[in-house]
């Protein structure tokens, strides 16, 4: 738990981690690093999940690019009036397809919001005519610089780690990062107890420890 903790809190590579940990005497090799954090991010999500705050009504999406294995995939965000992380999508292309998949899904975990701040991107305003006819579509300039801050973490975190290799192994790390933050702006009902000395996420993460 304190490999996985560090590894999505923190910019560090395997290798790093592997350094770190042997400082403390604990001698671990950085391939079963990279096994440890893909294996048990998912789990630490799902079991988060009754803990997290309902997401608010205003949802800012945009999407990203990042590279997989040499080639760029398109990333769509989404998060809330309250900084919270709604959910994340990485995928090969960049397409309606894509789109409504991404708002599928976030919608069948969150239900409908009451309006969406978007850039201009057609595929993006397809989608929400289609699957939220009810909500407002803002498009108004700069109202979504919110969001693109939030790039700016993602690419920050992806930097060490000298090229993702797979799909699934970029989508695990972006959505740990994702989940972490959630932990640090305070939307999970998790470390809530958390003394001065001991950072809430690391309070999270023993509490999620006890029911892997």
């Amino acid at each position: 738990m304190l490999a996985v903790r560090w590894y999505l809190r923190f910019g560090l590579s395997y290798r790093d981690l592997e350094e770190l940990l042997a400082e403390r005497g604990i001698d671990v090799d950085h391939v079963t690093l990279f096994r440890w954090v893909q294996r048990f991010t998912p789990l630490l999500i799902d079991a988060a999940r009754p803990c997290r705050h309902a997401v608010g009504s205003r949802w800012f999406v945009d999407e990203t690019y990042v590279k997989v294995a040499g080639v760029w995939r398109c990333v769509y965000c989404a998060v809330d009036e309250y900084g919270q992380v709604i959910d994340v999508l990485l995928s090969r292309r960049r397409n309606i397809a894509a789109a409504r998949r991404f708002f599928a899904a976030a919608i069948d975990a969150h239900g409908e919001p009451g309006e969406v701040v978007t850039d201009r991107a057609t595929t993006l305003a397809y989608v929400i005519v289609e699957l939220l006819p009810d909500a407002v579509h803002n498009t108004t300039q700069y109202a979504n610089n919110r969001i693109e801050c939030d790039h700016g973490r993602l690419k920050a975190r992806l930097r060490p780690m000298r090229g993702v290799k797979t799909d699934r192994t970029a989508s695990v790390i972006i959505r740990g990062g994702a989940f972490v933050q959630n932990i640090r702006r305070g939307h999970y009902e998790l470390g809530t107890e958390s003394r001065h000395d001991q950072p809430r996420v690391a309070a999270a993460f023993d509490e999620l420890a006890t029911t892997l």
